[in-house]
């Protein structure tokens, strides 16, 4: 017997009639290779966003957290640099302010400089005898006005002194030739205390013609003056200057 094998050309895009279709299915959706390369697609996309919201995103706000905290502590450690630099900076102006303080303060009389002021007005006045060829200045009169310094209230300084100062106020009149009295307070400028002469007077006085000698004596100058001794006053002080100067209620 001969058999002869007959095929079936099958045209591509159409199925064999009768053969069974193998696709498995799922939810009643049968998962051909299209079908199975979406869902597996949509797999992974929903697998990347998971990962994403699981990992990704919470080690971002990590990292920017690390990074705010990190601009933070820098910005604290710039401003307290700052602060050390502007510190040191405080510091040196106070230095500076003090000395200067001092300085003006060394300026002003004191308690101990007004004890000594009759000598030195005495010492000037004989300093002034040396150089003026027998003629001999003389201080006639050293008088205190008050026997301690009194706050200054009444504004002959300025009004921002009041409270501030004290002042002693002594009457003072000598007697000399022109070269002795300009010598006297010239000398009498550099005299530590800061002192201010008020109330100047000068008069001439001619003696009569030495009967010996024929000749006029050299005429003298007779000066008068008040001296002001200023002390700067001490907190205390001030404080109850104020406290008087307020007005009452």
């Amino acid at each position: 017997m001969t058999f002869s094998d007959d095929f079936i050309t099958v045209g591509e895009g159409q199925e064999l009639q009768g053969s069974p279709d193998n696709s498995p299915s799922l939810f009643g959706i049968k998962l051909t290779p299209q079908v199975s390369g979406i869902l597996i697609a949509v797999a992974l996309l929903a697998l990347a966003a998971y990962l994403a919201n699981s990992y990704v995103t919470p080690l971002w706000q990590k990292y920017g957290e690390l990074t705010a905290d990190r601009d933070l502590k820098q910005s604290q450690v710039s401003q307290k640099q700052a602060n050390i630099k502007q510190g040191e900076e405080l510091k040196k102006d106070l230095d500076t302010a003090k000395k200067n303080q001092t300085e003006i303060l060394s300026l002003f009389a004191n308690e101990k400089t007004l004890d000594t002021l009759l000598l030195d007005i005495n010492r000037l006045v004989d300093s002034g005898n040396s150089t003026t060829g027998g003629a001999v200045a003389k201080l006639q009169k050293f008088e205190p006005v008050n026997q301690s310094a009194e706050i200054i209230n009444d504004g002959s300084f300025g009004s921002e002194v009041n409270g501030k100062l004290k002042r002693r106020i002594i009457n003072i009149s000598l007697a000399g030739n022109y070269e002795q009295t300009q010598s006297i307070f010239r000398n009498m400028e550099r005299l530590q205390p800061l002192l201010i002469v008020n109330e100047y007077t000068s008069t001439l006085q001619q003696d009569p013609v030495d009967p010996t000698t024929g000749r006029l004596p050299p005429a003298s100058i007779n000066t008068a003056f008040k001296l002001q001794a200023l002390i700067p006053a001490t907190p205390e002080e001030t404080a109850a200057a104020a406290a008087a100067a307020a007005p009452k209620q």
